[in-house]
């Protein structure tokens, strides 16, 4: 995929160009693509505002990218609710782009103060992003709208009921073939998602390990994928889908 276009001196004047938390919607760049495949958004998200990469210069949506604040004793805080108070400190969600971030000191520059990251920022940012991914699982659970197993998830699919198709990115080959073969014979196509590992789709079905995930549709689902598309990028294992209905 091509990358947008670095904004120039003049749009740099601008602060929501330049990646300030500034709430006003509209984007500056609404056919801008990043580098990481993304879930389809819905038709209505033109209006929802953008941010720009710090690292970048991607202008995306703000569900495709990382936030990060400034937090006590200097430190960087992710915020990936993006509902802390504070300036936001946006980056692509990409485990490079994070760890470029921290390289480059480019969080200091951008909050013109003296913060520092810890070593880590971008394992911490992937275990917030698979509780996150995990969580959501356990609320579909709970409310009907996720089961686990072969036969399940092959039944869900079979009656036109899968919105999202999960499998363990762990989990051997063979065993996954079949159902994404079904999923992606669907019209339309069943979007397949294998950014997870086996124990960590069972944390949703009482801790036991599952390999085969049914999602149903709706907006818990999209939200999921969202999720699921920024872990994909913190596990350098970009994920694709097709459109959700």
């Amino acid at each position: 995929m091509s990358l947008a276009a670095a904004p120039g001196e003049s749009d740099l004047r601008n602060p929501r160009i330049r990646g300030e938390d500034n709430r006003d919607s509209g984007p500056r760049d609404p056919n801008a693509q990043g580098v990481a495949p993304r879930f389809p958004a819905r038709a209505d998200s033109g209006a929802k505002s953008h941010r720009r990469c710090i690292v970048t210069g991607e202008i995306r949506p703000k569900k495709e990218l990382i936030r990060f604040v400034a937090g006590p004793e200097g430190s960087v805080v992710p915020d990936l609710a993006g509902k802390l108070p504070g300036r936001g400190l946006w980056l692509s969600a990409r485990r490079d782009v994070i760890h470029t971030a921290c390289a480059r000191n480019a969080f200091a520059r951008a909050a013109k103060a003296p913060i520092r990251p810890a070593p880590a920022l971008a394992d911490q940012v992937e275990r917030l992003l698979v509780q996150r991914c995990t969580e959501l699982l356990g609320l579909a659970r709970r409310a009907g709208m996720a089961v686990g197993g072969f036969e399940k998830v092959a039944g869900r699919i079979s009656a036109g009921a899968a919105g999202v198709l999960l499998q363990a990115r762990d989990a051997a080959e063979d065993g996954r073939r079949k159902l994404r073969t079904m999923a992606r014979a669907r019209v339309p196509v069943v979007p397949v998602v294998e950014c997870l590992d086996a124990g960590e789709l069972g944390q949703a079905f009482g801790d036991r390990p599952f390999v085969h995930v049914a999602l149903g549709r709706g907006a818990l689902a999209r939200r999921f994928c969202d999720e699921a598309a920024r872990l994909g990028g913190l596990r350098d294992m970009p994920v694709g889908a097709s459109e959700l209905t």
